[in-house]
């Protein structure tokens, strides 16, 4: 009993930790401090750590010699390839969950967005957030694909450093909800049937993201030179 209360208890901490960063509540770069992170969320060092360790194993956070562990850096030659690699994938899962999606999961996803566009920050215009696998939108259509190589690499070690890029992109002015209605493109695309008209969407949607996350960085570090 004592062990199942620990590990639900490192759980809620690496969900906290999770959302704070692509959040960005600690911010790109910021070191984590143990001591002040413990006595914010009211718990010992052991689970936090524990938290801590499982994030860099996601490549949330990263280890650095002298330094300490810090929320991973954010660069655009980073950005670039991350994402040039995104739009291929997710497109390709698109295309095939074109081919593939059943009514139930048409219906699931309409049930999703509908949801998506009740959020706060979606409605107030901050940001498109969404949480991490069946509630994300990008997620279970890499899921539709039933191509097993493709879900592995979409949901494997990219998956959270995209997360946080896109997160990235919806806060800027309008992206929010420009970015949901381009989700409601490729699902119409989807409920289509058409491959190329899903894979198209997928990937306007993608380069979209890649622009206005460009724009966030740009604005991020002009914030930082003048502040």
């Amino acid at each position: 009993m004592v062990k199942i209360e620990a590990k639900s208890l490192v759980d809620a901490v690496t969900e906290q930790l999770e959302a704070a960063i692509i959040g960005g509540d600690l911010a790109p770069g910021e070191r984590l401090r143990e001591q002040v992170l413990a006595a914010e969320y009211g718990i010992s060092r052991g689970p936090l750590r524990e938290a801590i360790r499982r994030l860099e194993g996601r490549r949330l956070l990263e280890r650095k010699a002298n330094i300490g562990v810090s929320v991973v850096e954010l660069s655009p030659g980073r950005l670039t390839e991350l994402l040039n690699v995104r739009e291929a994938l997710e497109g390709m899962a698109c295309r095939l969950a074109a081919e593939r999606i059943s009514p139930e999961e048409l219906a699931q996803l309409r049930a999703m967005l509908k949801d998506h566009a009740g959020h706060r920050e979606i409605v107030s215009g901050e940001g498109y957030y969404q949480q991490s696998g069946d509630f994300d939108f990008h997620f279970r259509i890499a899921k539709v694909s039933r191509n097993e190589y493709l879900i592995s690499m979409i949901s494997g070690d990219l998956y959270d450093l995209l997360r946080l890029y896109r997160y990235k992109s919806s806060t800027m002015s309008g992206r929010a909800a420009k970015a949901l209605e381009e989700h409601h493109a490729i699902l119409d695309a989807l409920a289509s049937g058409n491959p190329d008209k899903a894979e198209a969407a997928m990937r306007t949607h993608i380069r979209n993201a890649r622009v206005h996350a460009q724009l966030a960085m740009e604005q991020a570090v002009k914030e930082a030179v003048d502040g």
